[in-house]
């Protein structure tokens, strides 16, 4: 995988599949430490200890499509390169917490990519799911809770193309209260297409 956001967006994609109706994905950076920290929390199924203890094992996995799962070795790869570590908690109903750190300065540190696309895929990918998302890496802040989301626009899809243009603006350091105007933006779309 050629950035972080790529390693997020399968981490999640698991979270998902497991059944989690919930996830939350921090990315903070901080300079002073020189550290770079990854965290995704779920309420998915969670796994038992026999799945958590072989979770870095890329020949253990629950899927049925493939006889590999790459997801965490690759994360926990990712990060040991760079010195740092990848933790994971998990116990049967109550989901899954991974926390992935990385020596922020590190030469073999992937760069973070493009988070918003990312989140724009999650959101597409899994509308039936809600998604938190906190980061100020970058010197950028900037937050996305698809809960409020869904309570502004109402009848309105989160799919909506112009409610995934303003969250994916409103996380590239683009307009504040991006939820409020996408209510708004998600009616004109409607409009116009009905």
């Amino acid at each position: 995988m050629e950035d972080l956001s790529l390693h997020i967006l399968d981490i999640v994609e698991n979270s998902t599949a497991a059944g989690a109706s919930l996830v939350e994905i921090g990315i903070t950076e901080n300079p002073r430490e020189d550290l770079l920290v990854i965290s995704i929390k779920d309420n998915g199924r969670g796994m038992d200890p026999q799945m958590l203890a072989g979770a870095r094992d890329p020949f253990v996995t629950t899927r049925t499509t493939r006889r590999v799962g790459l997801g965490l070795p690759l994360l926990d790869q990712a990060a040991r390169e760079t010195g740092g570590r990848l933790e994971v908690d998990s116990a049967p109903g109550r989901g899954t917490s991974i926390t992935a750190t990385f020596q922020g300065s590190h030469i073999d540190r992937k760069p973070l990519g493009d988070l918003a696309a990312t989140m724009i895929s999650l959101i597409l990918g899994n509308p039936e799911v809600d998604f938190v998302f906190e980061s100020n890496a970058g010197g950028v802040q900037c937050s996305l809770d698809t809960r409020e989301i869904r309570k502004e626009l109402g009848e309105i899809p989160i799919t909506t193309p112009a409610v995934l243009a303003l969250i994916r603006k409103s996380l590239t350091g683009g307009e504040e209260g991006a939820h409020t105007d996408a209510r708004d933006e998600g009616r004109n779309d409607g409009q116009a297409q009905g």
